[in-house]
């Protein structure tokens, strides 16, 4: 019987906020690589980008972790890194990766592989000049590969067959299909609240819970100077999104 290998998933992202998509993905690869019989699936890592990445509406990384670990608190297998989250720079997508690969390494022995999961549309932006450093993505494909969610409107295997670096690679990429096609993005959850629509079952009940209970407070009128830190950028979240959905239709 042949031996199957361990692997470890990562998600990295601004998860602004976490959906039940994001967590859907890796269910999705699990299903994927523990059905092929030659991976087994040991764990799941979501790894949400630091207030350094400037993606505008971008909530701060404390309140969009806390809605992380309110969202997998009832996981067993998947779990939060706020390494990423804590830096003070942006971090480079690959070194994100070999931090991760290390600290695999240690907990399931030199065997594991650490693969980096993403939607078929992070593939597009690989065309993107001067976006990926050649030789990151180089390394990204040859030593760690990609686990890719096929999502509505993307099409990965058209673009890895035309370009002739990611053709290079093509045997490192898996691509997985939803059949149960999902279209929950954060941008569109994010316009639902600034609307005061509901999004439950788009993401976690914890996270919807935890946005109302921001939203009431907003709407109560509690002043700033009298709330602890947390609370402070539960608030802030609701307004950023709101003002970012403002400037959109302007």
């Amino acid at each position: 019987m042949t031996q199957k290998t361990p692997l470890v998933l990562l998600l990295c992202g601004s998860f602004n906020p976490v959906t039940n998509m994001h967590l859907r993905m890796f269910e999705i690869a699990k299903n994927y690589f523990n059905s092929n019989g030659k991976y087994q699936v040991l764990k799941g890592i979501i790894s949400p980008v630091s207030d350094a990445y400037k993606k505008k509406g971008l909530v701060d990384a404390q309140t969009r972790c806390e809605m992380v670990r309110l969202g997998i608190k009832s996981n067993n297998w998947l779990e939060l890194s706020e390494w990423e989250s804590k830096k003070p720079e942006w971090t480079p997508t690959l070194e994100v990766l070999t931090y991760h690969k290390k600290n695999a390494q240690h907990q399931f022995g030199n065997s594991v592989q650490l693969m980096l999961l993403c939607g078929g549309d992070l593939v597009e932006t690989f065309l993107i000049p001067n976006l990926w450093k050649a030789d990151h993505m180089e390394e990204i494909f040859s030593q760690f590969g990609l686990a890719i969610i096929n999502r509505m409107g993307s099409g990965p295997e058209k673009i890895i067959y035309e370009n002739d670096f990611l053709y290079k690679h093509k045997s490192n990429f898996h691509l997985i299909n939803d059949w149960i096609l999902n279209d929950i993005s954060s941008t569109k959850i994010r316009r639902a609240i600034s609307r005061n629509e509901s999004v439950k079952y788009l993401i976690p009940d914890e996270v919807c819970d935890f946005i109302s209970e921001i939203k009431s407070q907003t709407s109560s009128g509690i002043k700033y100077l009298t709330l602890s830190f947390l609370e402070m950028a539960r608030l802030i979240f609701v307004e950023l999104i709101s003002f970012n959905i403002q400037s959109l239709i302007k």
